[in-house]
């Protein structure tokens, strides 16, 4: 968006695919469908979470044009329609990532290549 002057209309449809992400369920779905197309039930199995439940949040990402189906007899399989969605997550990770270490350096810690935290001048306890 650097440099861009949007338009409300724009805007509105940047904040909507934005909160389409901002659900922790949705999340999972759309990671568990980066190994690729899955029915129903195989992502109720897969993430855990209730069928309704995968119904709805499918049916939200599908009308935000995060992902597509396709109709196979009974069953109804769903992959991902754009990639770049993951590129998004992996930004939004890094600087989360590069946030939280900021945070914890400013709290006097410091972040083991582990993830764990450790005191400052902190090595190995023996």
């Amino acid at each position: 968006m650097a440099g861009k002057v949007l338009n409300d209309k724009t805007l509105e449809l940047i904040a909507e695919r934005f909160r389409l992400l901002g659900d922790p369920v949705r999340l999972r779905l759309l990671q568990t469908l980066e190994a690729g197309e899955m029915s129903v039930a195989d992502l109720v199995s897969s993430t855990g979470a209730a069928q309704a439940s995968v119904s709805k949040h499918l049916q939200l990402l599908l009308r935000g044009g995060l992902v597509q189906r396709r109709r196979q007899g009974m069953f109804v399989h769903y992959s991902v329609a754009d990639d770049r969605v993951f590129e998004l997550c992996d930004v939004v990770c890094g600087s989360l990532t590069a946030y939280l270490s900021r945070e914890l350096e400013h709290l006097g810690g410091r972040a083991d290549a582990d993830g764990e935290s450790a005191p400052d001048g902190g090595g190995t306890v023996n």
